[in-house]
């Protein structure tokens, strides 16, 4: 299964007792038959060589890609879960989602029939962390950051580090790969890391509100911070590609925030075979947290930290929900910049310019649309036809994510799969 539906490496590393029972292993595995049944359709076929050309900039129809996040609950529901052991259950809704996929989503994923166990391990904080106060059942909360002090907190701060318990790690894909016994290519492997763009834990370790400030009360501690977040980030790739821990991304692994890494260009030249490198990989980074920074400030205290870490990377992805038409100047120095995020708060018409068909341009419609028990199909395609044709020329995905709710409504993402569909065939190059 692709990243967005396996097992959350938090939960993988929860799971005490690495074992199925009989009952659920039946659940399982008719589960996966029909996953490999999904597989072998040729439209699979079709729909990988459309990511192979849309990632190689040839011109192609929009390509459309829907992930349900939080709304997969109303998808499926823990009532629809047979399984009963903990891992068992996990599984599950990794094969239940692939069908989802495979069987009603209606849009451009690819079901590759592979099933991604991920390796079990730990991974140490900063040498601090926050305390959350909230958050349960998904609900807001607030956080208390420990760094409040520049001179008595900053030496506390260490690298973190990554066990890996292997042991537990080939028990687990023995398990995989005994239950599904060929019908699914069982592998090992993490991505290790969503965004390597550090301002989400700069803001968990110092707050939202004193990074603000410390822009203008304390600019060189700030800048000193970020210096330790880079150079730790740096740490852990390095770690992970010393130990053989990485795994190519250039397939039907999700990569940046929206689309999949099937690409014909990684790994990069001089490689050697089993070993991959970051310059193998899409990289990827992003600036939330600091949407509302004038482009001065980001190019100050937030670009030049990320710039050494994609540097390293084969191909790049950036941003996510901060409009990026006010900072292009700045994020445009990436090198190998393939993917970039357009979401609801950027001008697409000044970003359909700047992209051009230089690059990708993945947009991110406004979710609320489906946030609803009863969709409105005429807002949707009167607006996915706007943008679709305000980004003519350019290299066009349409990815519908950050879904806190569909509504609890499962045919909304199958009808707005089916407008965005009708609407990119109507604007075929």
């Amino acid at each position: 299964m692709g990243d967005q539906t396996q097992a959350s490496l938090a939960e993988a590393q929860k799971i005490g007792d690495i074992a199925i029972s009989a009952k659920d292993r039946g659940v399982l595995v008719t589960l996966a038959e029909r996953v490999a049944a999904c597989a072998a359709d040729p439209i699979n076929d079709v729909k990988r060589d459309l990511w192979y050309r849309h990632n190689a900039l040839e011109p192609t129809r929009p390509v459309i890609f829907c992930d349900p996040e939080n709304g997969w609950g109303e998808i499926i529901t823990e009532r629809d879960l047979a399984c009963e052991g903990d891992l068992a259950r996990t599984w599950e809704m990794t094969l239940q989602k692939e069908l989802f996929w495979g069987e009603s989503m209606g849009d451009d994923r690819v079901v590759t029939g592979i099933f991604d166990v991920p390796h079990v391990y730990e991974e140490s904080d900063w040498g601090m962390h926050e305390t959350i106060m909230g958050g349960q059942d998904g609900g807001s909360y607030v956080w208390d950051p420990p760094l409040k002090n520049w001179d008595e907190d900053f030496g506390r701060l260490r690298f973190p580090y990554i066990t890996v318990d292997h042991e537990a790690t080939d028990r687990l894909y023995s398990l995989a790969n005994d239950l599904f016994n060929g019908a699914l290519d069982v592998r090992v492997g993490n991505p290790w890391w969503w965004t390597l763009g550090m301002t989400w834990t700069l803001v968990n370790l110092r707050g939202l509100m004193r990074i603000m400030y410390d822009c203008f009360d304390y600019p060189v501690e700030l800048k000193r911070l970020m210096a330790f977040l880079r150079d730790g980030t740096l740490a852990k790739l390095d770690y992970l590609e010393r130990d053989g821990l990485l795994r190519l991304n250039n397939d039907g692994t999700y990569v940046g925030s929206g689309g999949f890494g099937w690409t014909r260009e990684l790994p990069a030249a001089g490689g050697r075979k089993g070993c991959v490198r970051t310059a193998d990989m899409w990289g990827f980074c992003e600036s939330q947290e600091t949407s509302t920074w004038s482009p001065e400030m980001f190019g100050e205290f937030i670009f030049p930290y990320q710039l050494p870490i994609l540097e390293r990377f084969g191909l790049n992805c950036y941003g996510c929900c901060e409009p990026l038409d006010k900072r292009w100047d700045i994020v445009r120095r990436i090198p190998r910049l393939r993917r970039v995020s357009v979401s609801p708060w950027a001008d697409a018409a000044v970003m359909a310019e700047m992209l051009g068909s230089e690059y990708i341009y993945s947009l991110k419609p406004i979710p609320t649309d489906i946030a609803v028990g009863i969709i409105d199909e005429g807002r949707i395609r009167k607006n996915l036809r706007r943008v679709i044709g305000t980004c003519r020329g350019t290299r066009l995905e349409i990815v519908m994510k950050d879904n806190h709710t569909i509504g609890k409504n499962p045919d909304n993402v199958i009808r707005w799969c089916a407008i965005a569909r009708e609407e990119a065939e109507a604007f075929r190059p």
